[in-house]
């Protein structure tokens, strides 16, 4: 019985020791040793050639010094699926490691995550599923985790239940209930091809036109296809008002917003999520408002508009959605017209 003992002591033993052990042995590599399992070669690469490349793969994908027992276990099961050849076509990140790498990104981008965190794109499931507004008039649908919940595993019916305008409605997934719907992984592809930002220094300066607007790693999550599409290859939806094309802001960036701000088949301004500029605003960028990723939108006057307006007025304290949500005028599509009934004046 103490042979026994003492022999399943050392097996645990040097399990305990082998799992960490083989993390040190492939973080010691600089990456290089991830690619000698020959799966993730093309993630290596994309990785090697992407922004984050001075970023060592444990600093996101944890190291042998990771507290979690779950991660190393999960490790260790990869392992053996290797050995055996079952091997997927693809590696994706799982749900719960998506939710990780969120709490990662804090770490270098604290500003853009404390943004993110105070505004609404990081609206939980709960907020998002167990709306009583929302679920009464609308039933729930797989087609609400192309935007909330992109890297859910399963259907709406595998999150929520019931699936009906009834309720009252409970989270079937327990411990996404405070998680992020929305998570930094929804818009940014980590391995993205691109160069790391650099400090503009002096020497370095580029006139305003050549500076850079969009970073490299900004793109969609397809959660059909569970693959990343670049904001470059999506398209910029040919709004119109009515009969009348409007005339759209070029910054590629709205790419992505609409993706899910989205209109109607119709593409009629204001229909579906749709809040394309029209009026007095139409032809300028979502982002020129909207802050990346707070979303605030306390300074979007004053970035364009002087302390009065044309008509001499403070255009901050006009009859519009930005100065209360029960404003008359839609600040996103309010036209001159719509205050000076009686027709508008000339400018001064």
């Amino acid at each position: 019985m103490k042979k026994l003992v003492l022999s399943a002591g050392l097996l645990v033993a040097a399990i305990a020791v082998m799992v960490p052990g083989a993390s040190l042995y492939y973080e010691s590599g600089s990456g290089n040793r991830c690619a000698s399992c020959h799966e993730m070669q093309g993630l290596y690469d994309r990785w090697h050639n992407s922004s984050h490349r001075g970023v060592a793969c444990e600093k996101c994908h944890g190291s042998a010094f990771t507290t979690d027992a779950s991660f190393h276990m999960n490790n260790a099961h990869r392992a053996m699926e290797h050995l055996r050849g079952d091997l997927p076509e693809e590696i994706y990140l799982g749900n719960r490691y998506v939710q990780e790498m969120t709490d990662r990104c804090a770490v270098c981008h604290r500003q853009e995550y404390a943004a993110w965190q105070s505004g609404p794109h990081s609206a939980s499931y709960a907020r998002m599923f167990l709306d009583k507004a929302y679920n009464t008039k609308n039933k729930l649908m797989d087609d609400c985790l192309r935007c909330h919940g992109m890297h859910f595993e399963g259907g709406v019916r595998d999150l929520v239940a019931p699936a009906d305008r009834v309720g009252p409605w409970r989270m079937l997934r327990a411990e996404l209930t405070n998680a992020p719907s929305m998570p930094c992984l929804a818009c940014h592809e980590m391995h993205r091809e691109g160069s790391p930002l650099q400090k503009a220094n002096l020497e370095g300066r580029l006139p305003g036109p050549s500076q850079e607007i969009v970073r490299p790693s900004l793109a969609l999550f397809d959660r059909r296809t569970q693959q990343y599409v670049a904001v470059a290859d999506l398209p910029l939806p040919a709004m119109v008002d009515g009969a009348r094309p409007i005339r759209m802001s070029k910054d590629q960036r709205q790419a992505l917003c609409y993706q899910c701000h989205a209109p109607v088949a119709s593409m009629q301004v204001g229909s579906g999520d749709d809040r394309t500029g029209m009026g007095v605003h139409e032809g300028i960028s979502c982002l020129v408002c909207h802050a990346q990723h707070g979303q605030t939108t306390r300074a979007s006057c004053a970035t364009c508009h002087p302390k009065m307006s044309n008509c001499g007025l403070d255009v901050e304290r006009m009859d519009t959605t930005f100065l209360s949500p029960r404003g008359n005028h839609n600040v996103h599509w309010v036209k001159c017209g719509d205050c000076h009934v009686k027709g508008v004046p000339r400018r001064r």
